[in-house]
């Protein structure tokens, strides 16, 4: 039932291979129908009804009338005036269907708990059954299928929410006052300052006029900019940079739009007044290679730290492992005397063919904050997110709480997936400006639609606080996969 909804696609083969078959018997679908089809399976009355696989013709008549119960009645009704047998399964008689203002109801009880699922119209469509299906995991059924039926209604009428936060502020971190050497540091932010040690496959070099550590290794290449310590590059052997750098990068000390900034001590202004720079305090200074290896196989490891910032108790080191996989860290350390509370972010901009026909899997049941409802209203997110959203296409700025660590981007025009890996990180940004937000930012422009940003986070409620003497990790690694 988890594989059902009209929007969850998989080639014939792949249905094939899962032990879909029709319950008559015979071929799965007409003959000479190819292989790669693209088809979805509809379970409308749940787990124990009737099951659909659809194809293009279902889509052709969804399309004249969004409703799947229209489009599958039309469909079965052509498939009787071709002397098809009709619908072979019984409908089931355990949970009776609900009508139109039942399904209002159902769906306003599913709204006020944060599910994203639009209006409570009484049309169920995708987004209202995936919203059902978490609710039956929490309830601990066995049947997760996301039956919008008299069951369903009656235990959300009376079961407790699902906990989600209720605050309807960001929590701060600590309030962090500008270093008094700040303002130095970022006027004379370029320069690789100490020598460059001896490794095979390190070397000096520029991207668009910005100093940069350049690493080649037998598995990939990657280039780090001195100033903000940024990783600007990944490229594995024979493949396309996975991260995107904006062609109008503005000149320093603005910092970098593009490939992995540091957002350290917090991130965006979260807790912060307006007298401190947005996503913190290392990523328009210039950064020092502290320490570089290589390992037998050409893995070249990197260990990099931004100058000491005046009157903070908290330092940063960021290593960098740079071969079949790319492995950041940022490790905070607490030197002080007191405990201390941060934020922080490795905002990842990955290179994509088209912002808006991207997926992004692993998000589906998280919680969720967004930025453009000024963080107010906890949403639980339905399936894969994507940039599709036909009230603003392109535009997303939400913090994912309680996030699990793995993510896959699905990238159809680059043909290829990008797995994301984090430990010590609670939360997950997902961010793009859209159209209309890009338009006023000269850095990005129509460059909107080559990146989407997933940034390892622990931001929005998910605020570390580190003793005196403690020290955190948060690590992401990136790899490479054909789509």
């Amino acid at each position: 039932a988890s594989l059902a909804g009209r929007t969850q696609r998989k080639p014939l083969a792949a249905w094939r291979a899962l032990g879909i078959v029709p319950v008559a018997g015979g071929a799965l679908a007409p003959d000479g129908l190819p292989a790669d089809s693209n088809a979805a399976l509809l379970l409308p009355t749940g787990a124990t009804g009737p099951a659909w696989l659809v194809f293009r013709n279902y889509d052709a008549i969804y399309a004249y009338n969004a409703a799947e119960s229209y489009a599958l009645a039309i469909a079965t009704l052509s498939d009787r005036l071709r002397g098809g047998p009709g619908i072979l399964a019984a409908w089931p008689t355990d949970d009776p269907g609900i009508g139109r203002s039942e399904r209002r109801e159902l769906q306003s009880l599913l709204l006020a708990r944060g599910h994203d699922i639009g209006a409570a119209d009484g049309m169920i469509g995708t987004a209202t059954r995936r919203a059902i299906q978490i609710e039956q995991q929490h309830l601990g059924w066995t049947t997760t299928d996301g039956r919008a039926g008299q069951r369903i209604l009656t235990a959300l009428r009376s079961a407790p929410p699902i906990p989600i936060p209720s605050t309807t502020t960001m929590p701060a971190s600590t309030v962090f006052t500008l270093p008094p050497n700040h303002a130095r540091l970022v006027q004379s932010p370029a320069g690789p300052g100490a020598a460059l040690p001896k490794v095979e496959g390190l070397s000096l070099g520029t991207v668009q006029g910005f100093p940069v550590w350049k690493v080649d290794t037998p598995f990939a290449s990657a280039a780090i900019s001195v100033f903000g310590g940024q990783l600007l590059s990944y490229v594995p052997k024979g493949g396309q940079d996975l991260l995107w750098l904006s062609p109008s990068a503005q000149p320093m000390p603005t910092p970098i739009r593009g490939g992995s900034p540091v957002c350290w001590p917090y991130f965006g202004r979260q807790g912060q007044g307006t007298d401190v720079p947005s996503h913190g305090f290392v990523r328009n200074v210039g950064w020092t290679l502290k320490e570089a290896r290589r390992e037998a196989d050409g893995t070249v490891l990197l260990t990099l730290t931004p100058p000491p910032l005046d009157n903070l108790a908290l330092r940063l080191t960021m290593q960098l492992r740079i071969g079949r996989t790319l492995e950041q860290r940022l490790i905070t350390e607490n030197s002080g005397s007191q405990p201390v509370s941060f934020t922080q972010a490795l905002h990842n901009y990955f290179r994509v063919d088209d912002a808006t026909a991207v997926d992004v899997q692993g998000l589906d049941g998280l919680t969720y904050l967004d930025k453009f409802e000024n963080y107010a209203t906890p949403r639980v997110q339905q399936g894969d997110w994507n940039l599709r959203d036909p009230r603003d296409p392109g535009r997303s700025d939400r913090i994912y709480t309680g996030a699990g660590g793995r993510y896959v981007l699905k990238d159809p025009g680059l043909k290829r997936r990008i797995e994301i890996t984090t430990q010590g990180s609670r939360s997950l940004v997902a961010w793009n400006p859209g159209q209309a937000g890009a338009a006023g930012m000269a850095d990005v422009g129509a460059g909107w639609r080559n990146y989407v940003c997933l940034e390892a986070a622990n931001a929005g409620p998910d605020v570390i606080t580190l003793p005196a003497g403690a020290s955190h990790t948060l690590t992401q690694t990136f790899r490479v996969l054909p789509l």
